[in-house]
């Protein structure tokens, strides 16, 4: 899981904090909190989103942004000083590191040296507990110590992964301990919206408009509630939305995201676009869902090859076996496994009365149907998922009624 490093800068020049800005996006692990353009302003800045690192640029004031440096230095030595200036003389540098910068970068930044020196002063800082924080573990990144990034995939179309998206996001907000939001990346035609009966207020096109100025605040108010505590960000409402939504725009939606939450369900489209395997690289699990029938198993094996030519996919992957049990199914848990070549790693039975009411009503099954063996099911795999249970032994299932029909 990654450990999201939250940061707020300040720079009176357009023209350098825009390139830092940029660098910044294109950071995985970081979160742009907030921009200043006045030294005046930022220490109000700091209190208001109490980011882990503040980047100081000095060109535009050299005394102004050194007295901001000490300032902050002295009255919040739980926020790390990254000083930013062209000048390269001696006296200057060691001068801003004597007035509290941890770290000093030359003007025009380069993404190595900037990505080195977070990662130094995260390194640094580990154990440095905010203020008030007696001993103890080190403080929380946006108030979460870290956060699973969760990408739910089908192998075929009506496999139910909406459904598992929803429901699984539900079980997981249930938990008081969690802060969980779904956001539904089947950008044409997602429905997780009208699973829970939500109409909402905003939508990713709206993140991707704004994709540029978006932070916590922003982001926060975008975001739907719904009545478990699951928030949700939907797909566009407009077909005409979902081109302006691109790979870059995930990057910096996800790195935002993990600052905030512990859990972000990504419920992806069956089409494969490069925003889901956008969102598949910058997930810590993928859940393939498939079904005991032919076609699915059949697109199992190949998407399972396919991820395996992905660097570091194929470890994310785990088979979720929806609807098992259900009459009609011939091949077993141990033959499918045999062709995957993977084990399957839950099996969710089949429920479909649950599962049909719920949707029909926009209610998740915690709501509509609590005692179901659907929901039972899903609530023990989100304590799995969140480090609160282990794996149970399934059983095997149906035998095949017939030999030979299984040629893979």
């Amino acid at each position: 899981m990654m450990d999201v490093r939250r940061i707020a800068i300040c720079d009176p020049v357009n023209a350098t904090r825009e390139p830092l800005r940029n660098l910044l996006l294109g950071m995985e692990g970081v979160s742009l909190e907030a921009e200043s353009n006045r030294y005046e302003y930022f220490r109000d800045v700091i209190e208001q989103y109490t980011p882990d690192i503040a980047i100081i640029a000095l060109d535009s004031d050299p005394n102004r942004g050194l007295q901001l440096i000490q300032q902050l230095a002295r009255e919040m030595p739980y926020v790390s000083i990254l000083a930013v200036s062209a000048r390269t003389d001696g006296p200057f540098i060691l001068q801003t590191l004597r007035t509290g910068a941890k770290e000093f970068l030359t003007q025009p930044i380069q993404f190595e040296e900037l990505l080195t020196a977070i990662e130094r002063v995260k390194g640094a800082t580990a154990g440095t507990p905010e203020p008030g924080v007696n001993q103890g573990p080190a403080p929380k990144v946006g108030g979460l110590s870290t956060s699973k990034v969760i990408s739910i995939v089908g192998s075929r179309g009506g496999i139910g992964c909406t459904s598992i998206a929803v429901n699984l996001g539900v079980a997981l907000a249930m938990d008081k301990e969690n802060k969980v939001c779904l956001v539904d990346l089947d950008l044409a035609l997602g429905d997780t919206d009208v699973t829970l009966d939500i109409i909402p207020s905003y939508t990713l096109a709206d993140v991707a408009m704004n994709i540029a100025e978006i932070d916590q605040k922003f982001l926060k108010g975008a975001l739907s509630r719904h009545e478990t505590g699951l928030f949700l960000l939907p797909h566009p409402v407009q077909l005409d939305d979902v081109s302006m939504i691109h790979e870059e725009h995930l990057q910096r939606l996800i790195s935002l995201l993990r600052a905030g939450h512990t859990h972000i369900v990504l419920d992806l489209s069956k089409s494969f676009r490069p925003t889901d395997f956008a969102a598949m690289q910058l997930s810590d699990l993928v859940l393939l869902m498939a079904q005991l029938e032919l076609t699915s198993i059949r697109n199992c094996v190949r998407l399972v090859q396919s991820m395996h030519n992905v660097e570091g996919l194929a470890d994310k992957l785990r088979i979720i076996m929806n609807r098992v049990g259900s009459d009609d199914q011939e091949i077993t848990i141990t033959r499918a496994e045999e062709s995957i070549g993977r084990k399957v790693f839950w099996q969710v039975p089949n429920d479909s009365k649950a599962m049909l009411g719920s949707r029909n009503a926009g209610k998740p099954l915690a709501l509509y149907a609590p005692k179901s063996k659907a929901w039972q099911s899903l609530q023990q795999l989100a304590q799995v998922l969140s480090g609160k249970a282990e794996v149970p032994a399934f059983g095997e299932v149906k035998k095949p009624k017939k030999a030979g029909w299984f040629g893979l």
